[in-house]
């Protein structure tokens, strides 16, 4: 029987400490850690009123997240896509965007790719949208999703 995947979204206030905990150390083990980047994980975006955090969880545990921004101009900004180095594989980085597709709705959305990740993306609706940049000694690449 395979594992139960279950999908939660929440904003800053809905979120318990041991989840937002759990949401950080996913986020840290990967950005942090795994691709070794020490940059300043908690921004200050993840609090405020219009961010949608959403992950999933495999028997409990968190293997997947993303967060959607409320940009200013009224654009969803999807950012902070990882999924668990021990659930990779699975199709759940998919599973993720398609949830977070579906709560941005019709809307315009953008986010900032890592390059290697742009095909997959692309499979999203996502289109490339500026020159490629380094940040944090990775390659990245703008890309939207028009409205």
């Amino acid at each position: 029987m395979l594992p139960l995947i279950e999908v939660h979204v929440a904003r800053f206030a809905e979120l318990d400490v041991r989840t937002f905990h759990d949401l950080l150390r996913l986020r840290i083990d990967v950005f942090v850690v795994e691709q070794a980047c020490p940059y300043p994980e908690l921004d200050g975006r993840d609090v405020e009123p219009g961010t949608r955090h959403l992950w999933l969880t495999r028997d409990g545990d968190v293997v997947a997240y993303l967060r959607i921004l409320a940009d200013p101009d009224g654009v969803a900004r999807i950012g902070r896509v990882v999924v668990a180095a021990a659930a990779r594989g699975a199709g759940l980085a998919g599973r993720l965007m398609a949830e977070a597709l579906a709560l941005v709705g019709a809307g315009p959305c953008v986010l900032e790719a890592q390059t290697h990740l742009v095909g997959f993306y692309a499979g999203h609706g996502f289109t490339v949208s500026g020159a490629d940049y380094v940040e944090d000694g990775i390659p990245h690449t703008p890309m939207r999703r028009a409205g």
